[in-house]
């Protein structure tokens, strides 16, 4: 990953830039495709010990993916600000995250948190409702992701990205407590909306420490 470390200028900065996220939104496309051909499994909704004690808030589930953005995108652009190469090995390896959550959510059919199993066994047109998941504004304002998705659940994308955002920003001084802070209120977010299954946030955790740490001895990510 020497081409990350050493940039000819700003000019290829932008151009390297543009290249990762390109292929950051392409691993975010792929990663919903495979869970869109998964929604349809017919699964079980299953007991969970913490959200038994946690009370439903309506409010957070409704503005959960917007209260979620709000957590991730300033923190990205804040280390993109201050390091450049630490934002670009951040985008590589948020890909790799969310290829390896499509990869996951199929391996075991967790039902709805919340609700009835609404598209156990319905077809629904493919490509148009992937296509709506894509846009970012129908996901944002469309609710999108509420409509669609019901079972996109192990893991929690909202816990790990923003731990993935924390554990980067170690490098940067008192400003990770702040990265630490938004990771915590997301968890508790996904708590109150009761979007996860207390598992699926666990499981976070251990996913994207994991992939850090071997992005560390990779040599992708510099140690703290």
């Amino acid at each position: 990953m020497q081409s990350l470390r050493r940039h000819q200028g700003p000019a290829s900065f932008w151009g390297l830039l543009a290249v990762i996220l390109g292929a950051r939104y392409a691993c975010h496309a792929l990663m919903l495709l495979v869970v869109l051909l998964h929604e349809g499994v017919p699964a079980p909704t299953l007991p969970d010990l913490v959200l038994s004690w946690v009370p439903y808030h309506e409010g957070v589930a409704r503005w959960n993916y917007i209260l979620w953005i709000l957590c991730y995108v300033p923190g990205a652009l804040y280390i993109g600000w201050r390091d450049r190469d630490l934002f670009l090995r951040f985008l590589v390896l948020d890909g790799i995250l969310a290829l390896l959550r499509g990869l996951m959510i199929p391996l075991t059919s967790l039902g709805p948190v919340v609700g009835p199993d609404l598209n156990a066994g319905r077809g629904f047109p493919l490509w148009s409702t992937w296509l709506s998941l894509l846009d970012p504004v129908s996901a944002v304002f469309g609710n999108a992701a509420g409509i669609y998705l019901t079972k996109d659940l192990f893991f929690s994308g909202h816990v790990a990205t923003t731990f993935l955002l924390y554990l980067f920003s170690r490098r940067l001084g008192r400003a990770s407590r702040v990265f630490l802070g938004l990771n915590l209120f997301t968890t508790a977010m996904v708590f109150l909306a009761h979007l996860h299954y207390t598992i699926d946030v666990v499981g976070a955790y251990a996913v994207t420490y994991g992939l850090y740490r071997a992005g560390v001895k990779a040599g992708l990510v510099p140690p703290a």
